[in-house]
């Protein structure tokens, strides 16, 4: 979505013409030779970035990073709004019994969610919120809550996303634009702060609040882009707290831990699904999917 509104995402440009859609899931039509852990009828999730698997980062197991990275619907790669593409098998995951296609496709942003986590090291005892009810801070709120948060708050303004963050398991939720943020999360953390924020809205005012709200020696996991690419924080109460503050590009080694947390029931990724389409329908989801976000928090095409 970010690439069909603003045509960027931070310094890659898009130049028609492009083909979108970075997150499959399918079932296996034809394999190759030397194939032998999936077979024609299979349901896979597909990681969709391909790494040079020789580099600095690739070789220490940072592959998220590699800057030779062929990723869907990264410029110049094509996307895989289309009815069939060709990928490496190591990187199509099978999909047990009860995990059909659908959530198949929806692991790739769940893996940023539980990226996002890991790079928060959360961990049971910890108190987070969420900035942003979007699918990203949806799945991220459902990975910390997997991960054994057991109080974890989401925030944002619109209020049928922070619906659906409570049908989804967020122990809390705060309209930002009806309530202060940094007197709610005093109150429900007795005065202390929150140990952990994820931040996905990408905006210089929600990171602002993440410096305020978060607990002396506590963490901040950036994931969301902001639109200029700059912002003006607070650096001098962060550094008063001793913040620690980590970023998310992507994921890495998560799809295996991420299918399972599905297949267990662990996360509900169904639950986030609001709008179906259908390929031949794919200029009016992605324009309702921009127009309207208060009511759309996760659109899927449908391929066939």
């Amino acid at each position: 979505m970010h690439y069909y509104e603003t045509g960027r995402i931070g310094d890659y440009i898009v130049k028609p013409p492009f083909v979108l859609g970075h997150e499959p899931g399918g079932t296996v039509v034809e394999v190759g030779k030397g194939v032998k852990h999936l077979k024609v009828g299979d349901r896979v999730a597909l990681e969709p970035g391909k790494t040079c698997g020789h580099c600095e980062f690739c070789r220490e197991g940072k592959y998220n990073l590699c800057s030779d990275v062929i990723f869907f619907a990264t410029p110049p790669v094509d996307g895989v709004f289309q009815e069939y593409v060709a990928h490496e098998a190591d990187l199509c995951f099978k999909l047990p019994d009860n995990v059909d296609t659908m959530e198949g496709a929806l692991i790739e942003p769940l893996a940023v969610g539980f990226h996002a986590a890991n790079q928060g090291d959360a961990h049971a005892g910890q108190t987070a919120v969420v900035f942003g009810a979007g699918c990203i801070g949806l799945v991220s709120m459902m990975a910390l809550k997997a991960e054994g948060i057991s109080k974890v708050y989401v925030v944002d303004i619109m209020q049928k996303r922070l619906d659906k963050a409570l049908e989804l398991g967020a122990t809390g939720v705060i309209n930002s634009k009806e309530e202060d943020i940094q007197e709610a999360v005093a109150r429900l953390t007795e005065g202390k702060g929150v140990d952990l924020v994820i931040e996905t809205a990408g905006m210089e005012i929600t990171t602002r609040q993440a410096i305020h709200i978060t607990k002396k020696g506590g963490t901040i996991v950036l994931v969301g882009y902001s639109k200029t690419g700059e912002m003006t924080l607070p650096l001098s109460l962060a550094l008063d707290k001793e913040l620690t503050f980590k970023t998310v590009f992507r994921y890495r080694h998560i799809y295996p831990m991420a299918i399972e947390a599905v297949a267990s029931g662990k996360v509900n990724l169904k639950g986030i699904v609001t709008n179906i389409f259908e390929l031949n329908d794919i200029q009016n989801a992605m324009d309702s999917s921009v127009r309207d976000k208060a009511n759309i928090v996760k659109s899927v095409v449908r391929i066939s």
